[in-house]
């Protein structure tokens, strides 16, 4: 039997549909996380925007609740940036990303992290700010900051130290957060990577080998031997592509919303499947400072920001009639769920 081929635009939706983004869903917010296999929260008010536009009457509190009872936690995870993950799959991402470390860490770092771990955890669990943790590192350990971020970043990477519940809420104090260890739970290093690949499938496929490495940090290798049960499949661009067997497909001519999406959004990372090319700069600007976003017909069409609690959109090309007034439409939902 021939592989089946996929358009662009047939991954386009499958993309939308796996992230939320083709209707709302009527989900709890735990599993609403869960089904995307979390949210980029480098801003603590982003994954808040992002569950807003995924999901069905969404409410700050609802997220607010999960994190407080620490159903949900946020911290560094893939490509060592901070995501908001459900707290189970905190610890099965973690295992699976021990395995490589994001190319800014040296081995010093490496070492002292792993070194540390087990007591700089029992330290932080009750929340402590930086300043608190550094001069515990100082007093027990000799450990004096060199005023980077690298050894800090990776004694929370190997040490499952997130941001604090408190320092996560809606609109938490941006200075003075506090980190706290995240529940820990043992799982295989090989096991744990093969599970994190369909995770992502799941919330972000198909996809090539170079997007999976992408979007996690690892690289090819470390997950080329756990590929068993899963779908091979074409693009147009004849790329081979990996896929969970029964995953949604939607047909290319399944209408998509406009939706609007939160800064550092991770539906943006690297896909020319919603993010078109000529549009890239406009998006992703220096250091990596993805812009607000929104989508017309399941591809980003221009920028948004907030001014006097109103939101404001920027066109990249002049739109048609029937998605202004749609675009009007949400950005005036927005405004208000925001007021």
């Amino acid at each position: 039997m021939a592989e089946r081929v996929l358009t662009q635009r047939e991954l386009n939706r499958a993309t939308l549909a796996r992230q939320l983004l083709l209707q709302r869903a009527r989900l709890p917010v735990v599993r609403a996380v869960e089904r995307v296999a979390g949210l980029q929260a480098q801003l603590g008010s982003t994954p808040y925007v992002g569950l807003w536009t995924r999901l069905e009457g969404f409410k700050p509190q609802a997220l607010e609740r999960a994190l407080l009872s620490r159903k949900v936690s946020r911290g560094l995870l893939m490509r060592g940036t901070v995501h908001v993950v459900t707290t189970r799959d905190y610890a099965l991402f973690g295992a699976a990303l021990d395995v490589t470390s994001p190319a800014w860490l040296t081995p010093d770092d490496e070492e002292t992290a792993r070194r540390v771990a087990p007591s700089l955890r029992a330290f932080t669990a009750e929340p402590r700010t930086r300043a608190e943790i550094f001069d515990w590192l100082e007093r027990k350990h000799g450990i004096v900051s060199d005023g980077t971020n690298r050894a800090w970043y990776a004694m929370r990477i190997r040490g499952r130290i997130g941001h604090s519940a408190e320092a996560s809420l809606w609109r938490a104090p941006i200075h003075g957060p506090t980190f706290s260890a995240v529940e820990q739970r043992d799982h295989d290093g090989a096991t744990a990577r093969a599970e994190l690949v369909r995770r992502y499938l799941a919330a972000f496929g198909p996809a090539t080998r170079a997007e999976i490495a992408g979007w996690s940090g690892l690289k090819v290798r470390d997950f080329a031997d756990l590929l068993d049960g899963l779908v091979r499949l074409r693009d147009d661009r004849e790329r081979e592509l990996l896929d969970l067997p029964r995953a949604p497909r939607p047909a290319a001519d399944t209408p998509a919303p406009v939706r609007l999406l939160p800064k550092f959004d991770n539906v943006l990372l690297d896909r020319q499947r919603v993010l078109p090319e000529e549009y890239r700069k406009l998006v992703v600007r220096k250091n990596a400072d993805v812009q607000p976003t929104f989508t017309v017909d399941g591809y980003v069409a221009g920028i948004w920001r907030l001014e006097k609690r109103r939101v404001v959109t920027e066109p990249f090309a002049p739109l048609p009639r029937v998605a202004r007034r749609e675009l009007e439409d949400e950005a005036g939902r927005l405004s208000a769920w925001l007021g």
